[in-house]
């Protein structure tokens, strides 16, 4: 599935939001991206507009790119709004083209933005702080989005407390890897919880 293209507004939404506290435009035409070689991830992400929404105390709330917005809840709202939208355009474009539903491509959506926000903090070094910026973006389903933030504690194999989430999608990575079962998050061997 292409659900490697919604990582890239959703992490770059991620990173500016964890980072800055901002959020920029995500539409298609106000990013770029390049594309690493064989496999078609994104190697770097870029923003084209100087737009952005931010908090009073963001050292440029006063300039003219920026739009202020009174809490970290509207914030993370402006920012479920963008992605949304930026999303709901690749699935319409990319439903035609391919055997699944909405319901997976919006699960796959939901997947991207979630994970984003937990990867964001795993990269920065607090895991934690990316669990709760998702579950400040996703404290409860936002129709198309198929569910809250899905992160949850796990005890690992050493006793420290870790985190994963249920995936909403199915990558189907197993289908293209001769040998290669599912993964442990998959939807497809996962009871919802």
């Amino acid at each position: 599935m292409m659900s490697w293209y919604l990582g890239v507004p959703g992490y770059l939404a991620a990173l500016l939001f964890h980072h800055e506290r901002r959020v920029p435009s995500l539409r298609p035409e106000h990013l770029a991206f390049h594309k690493a070689r064989p496999r078609p991830h994104p190697d770097s992400i870029a923003v084209l507009d100087e737009s952005f929404v931010c908090l009073p105390d963001d050292p440029a709330a006063g300039t003219a790119n920026a739009t202020v917005v009174p809490t970290e809840k509207a914030l993370a709202a402006v920012l479920r709004g963008r992605f949304t939208a930026h999303a709901a355009r690749f699935v319409s474009a990319f439903s035609g083209t391919v055997r699944f539903g909405r319901h997976t491509l919006w699960a796959a959506a939901t997947d991207a933005i979630d994970h984003s926000m937990w990867l964001v903090g795993r990269y920065a070094g607090d895991e934690t702080a990316g669990v709760l910026d998702a579950n400040l973006l996703l404290p409860d389903r936002f129709a198309p989005l198929t569910s809250a933030s899905t992160l949850r504690p796990v005890i690992e194999d050493d006793g420290r407390t870790g985190w994963t989430r249920r995936r909403e999608a199915c990558c189907f990575h197993y289908l293209m890897e001769a040998g290669q079962g599912v993964c442990d998050t998959c939807p497809r061997v996962c009871a919802k919880s």
